[in-house]
């Protein structure tokens, strides 16, 4: 058995139940067998089974009081992944599906997509199995200020640094950073994706869908094509989703398709600003529903169905995807159908969105498929240049910040499809995205001996 299938197989026996955690592993490890014999130093140190566990796993109870004086009992998580080249960064996640399955897949991830930023932050998760959809801003900030009262002890500017995820957006931020200041008595830099008067940076909602329509556009410009007039499906509503569709309409791009939990629009006149506009206050003032937007807009709507399988079901014709709303989203026969309705081109806003079978979909019919941990890093970039502009006690104006994310994201695609042309396969950019950033940390972890 080969070293990579060993690793694998090892993690399937201790791992066994964790199925994000398992497919990540998978995914990232067959593509790095490349790697085996340029690097015959990282086999005899065991790297690639040591970057398969986590430097810690912190699980914790949260109790906390709802609007009726009931208790209410959460569990919350913190996987500390690796430090090899910056302190633990990576999002807070607070939804009832969170698991440690899923925070180890995330924190996983989350090390190679920080890597390939370039920016020194290390790869970690963590979150909630609490659901903030339904509560009142007053049991959200108490159950806030009850997970950071044990998550408090383990995070810092130098050894941790949290930001936000699903179900934690500026609200959820500014109660937990509120709390963090209460208890250790330091305005530092340990959470980002703060509120622009507390040390937030410009551009840092935006900067994931943001970064996704960069990347693809980085992509398209391999085949001499670009965004301006492409028929465009999102997935999702919420922040990487409405941040995409704006990228998207400034550079010329034609937006039909928006989902949320309970349903699919489909305006085939397209997304413009104005009705984005509506979508904005929609969904992040008024926390309303898509179907909202089918009824204001009078536009088609599909109850109770995932976008990709209104694609498939209707015959819609798209040219570019942005799957942007959750995990394993995209199955095969979606991914055919879209690959049948002219899709050539998928930008993940998601983490780990498409299958493992869904990715050979799209490999095998030669469509431009950017991988969520290089693709969606646009977040994380922007998060690590709040830290910076925390640390110099400084703030870059929007134009400043957004051209230091189009750098980045332009360099994550140069890396990515420079290491898939020197370990053989050219264009493929899930192989190079993880060899990137795995040569990176790998050679971080070499340096420092047996820790």
């Amino acid at each position: 058995m080969g070293v990579i299938q060993d690793v694998i197989e090892k993690v399937n026996e201790k791992d066994r139940g964790q199925v994000e955690f398992l497919q990540a592993v998978k995914e990232v490890l067959t593509t790095l067998e490349p790697t085996i014999i340029k690097h015959p130093d990282f086999v005899k140190a065991k790297i690639y089974e040591r970057i398969v566990v986590p430097d810690r796993a912190i699980l914790f109870r949260v109790p906390w009081v709802d609007d009726s004086g009931e208790v209410q009992i959460n569990r919350g998580f913190r996987v500390q992944f690796n430090n090899a080249i910056g302190p633990y960064k990576g999002g807070l996640r607070f939804h009832p599906s969170v698991n440690l399955g899923i925070i180890k897949f995330l924190g996983f991830e989350q090390i190679f997509k920080n890597s390939l930023t370039t920016l020194p932050m290390g790869g970690a998760k963590g979150g909630s199995d609490f659901d903030p959809k339904g509560k009142s801003d007053n049991e959200v900030m108490r159950f806030c200020q009850a997970f950071m009262r044990e998550l408090f002890r383990h995070i810092g500017p130098d050894t941790d640094v949290p930001a936000g995820d699903i179900g934690v957006g500026a609200r959820e931020i500014g109660y937990l950073y509120g709390y963090y200041l209460k208890i250790v008595n330091q305005n530092a830099s340990v959470l980002t994706g703060k509120g622009l008067e507390f040390g937030g940076s410009l551009i840092r909602p935006e900067a994931t869908g943001y970064g996704a329509t960069y990347f693809a556009a980085e992509m398209l410009a391999t085949r001499g094509l670009d965004i301006k007039d492409k028929v465009v499906v999102v997935s999702g509503s919420g922040n990487v989703a409405q941040y995409t569709v704006e990228k998207v309409i400034q550079l010329g791009g034609k937006v039909i398709g928006l989902s949320d939990s309970n349903g699919v629009i489909i305006d085939e006149a397209g997304i413009d600003s104005k009705k984005l506009d509506y979508l904005l206050d929609l969904k992040n003032y008024r926390r309303g529903r898509i179907s909202e937007y089918a009824e204001k807009f009078k536009v088609l709507y599909y109850a109770d169905k995932s976008i990709w399988d209104v694609i498939r079901e209707q015959s819609i014709k798209l040219d570019i995807a942005f799957p942007s709303s959750h995990e394993n989203e995209i199955e095969s026969v979606n991914a055919q159908a879209m690959v049948n309705n002219g899709c050539f081109c998928v930008s993940e806003g998601a983490n780990m969105p498409s299958t493992m079978d869904a990715i050979e979909v799209f490999q095998d019919n030669n469509v431009l498929f950017g991988p969520g941990k290089a693709a969606n890093a646009g977040g994380v970039a922007v998060s690590g240049l709040e830290m910076s502009q925390n640390s110099m006690r400084i703030s870059w104006s929007r134009e400043e910040v957004d051209q230091k994310l189009f750098v980045i994201m332009k360099n994550i695609h140069k890396m990515s499809l420079e290491a898939s042309e020197v370990y053989g396969k050219k264009g493929d950019y899930l192989m190079g995205a993880n060899i990137a950033g795995f040569l990176k940390v790998a050679k971080a972890m070499m340096a420092y001996g047996i820790i």
